[in-house]
């Protein structure tokens, strides 16, 4: 597929504060990547260098073969960015608004109500169309500022928590059209919440300390977390001592977590080497009297690998050699 966006050792400096560390990226047409951090990683600088907002130390983003400067005006224009807190003109309309941010893009005159009324639609925005951007909530504020990062149809787009203020209705709203702009274009999503990963993210990079410690989809990485392929089954909580005990015996079984739920346990029994432990289980369950109410094998937990990644540089060597297969 065409790559559209590409970072190339995007290196910044805030006198001695290295805020982003060499970072090198691609995002293809029909992509959608999720770009993950800690409060503090990076991220939005990140972001602000790959959109033109603020120039690198060193290397360099490019666009559309475009490389993005703070004056290059035709590359950022293949560009849509919504910043984390978009500002926004508390005086003016929705509709006011849109149409001065379709007119700076040099729409022509004739189109600019149909192209508001466009991405006005699009997230949802015409019961506040007349209404004055500084009496509407946080939620429909953001759905204005998305509006203002799409209404130009960019070639990529570049959204830093897109869903923050949104309620699940709007969040589900919001990520179906992602979902459908994605197709031909290339899209970045910086997000907390890691089941908008899961929902739309088709690639995943975790940066730490301003370099990338992680790249891989969803199930690549969920592969790495010391819960893949760990069983999890619910006993009545007078079995639980002897059904610990018992697992404990089985080859391969690295640890069981506990958690009372009730007058039952939850026990998570974690394999070595995230081998596949669930037949042998389950087959002595099955003649052992256990009582299992519940029984499930976890594919790995996105939350556990971000723990791992940013808490220490584990997966740092582990994500280069992958990283390149993206590229």
């Amino acid at each position: 597929m065409e790559i559209l966006l590409e970072a190339r050792e995007l290196t910044k400096h805030f006198g001695a504060f290295m805020a982003v560390d060499n970072i090198s990226l691609q995002v293809r047409k029909g992509e959608v990547l999720g770009f993950l951090g800690p409060n503090g990683a990076g991220k939005s600088t990140t972001m602000k260098m790959l959109t033109g907002f603020l120039a690198p130390t060193s290397g360099c983003a490019v666009v559309c073969g475009e490389t993005v400067t703070t004056g290059n005006v035709a590359a950022r224009a293949r560009i849509g960015y919504l910043p984390e807190g978009a500002p926004l003109y508390g005086e003016m309309t929705t509709r006011e608004f849109l149409s001065f941010i379709a007119a700076s893009h040099a729409i022509p005159r004739q189109e600019v109500a149909d192209v508001v009324e466009s991405a006005a639609g699009a997230v949802h925005l015409h019961d506040v169309m007349e209404q004055r951007i500084e009496t509407l909530s946080k939620g429909f504020k953001r759905r204005v500022g998305l509006a203002a990062a799409i209404l130009h149809a960019p070639d990529v787009l570049i959204l830093d928590e897109p869903t923050d203020g949104l309620d699940p209705n709007q969040k589900f709203e919001v990520r179906r059209l992602i979902e459908a702009m994605s197709v031909d274009r290339a899209i970045i999503i910086s997000t907390h919440i890691l089941e908008e990963v899961d929902a739309l993210c088709h690639r995943a990079i975790i940066i730490n300390k301003g370099h990338i410690v992680a790249d891989g989809t969803p199930s690549e990485l969920r592969a790495r977390s010391k819960y893949r392929n760990a069983v999890t089954m619910l006993v009545p909580g007078e079995n639980a001592e002897r059904v610990a005990s018992a697992l404990k015996r089985i080859g391969g079984v690295a640890k069981i977590e506990a958690a009372s739920e009730g007058d039952k346990m939850r026990l998570t029994v974690l394999s070595a080497g995230n081998v596949d432990i669930s037949e042998s289980i389950g087959d002595i369950a099955a003649v052992s009297n256990w009582q299992v109410s519940q029984f499930s094998v976890d594919p790995g937990r996105l939350d556990d690998v971000f723990r791992q990644a940013t808490e220490s540089d584990g997966y740092q060597g582990k994500n280069h050699s992958e990283k390149e297969g993206h590229a």
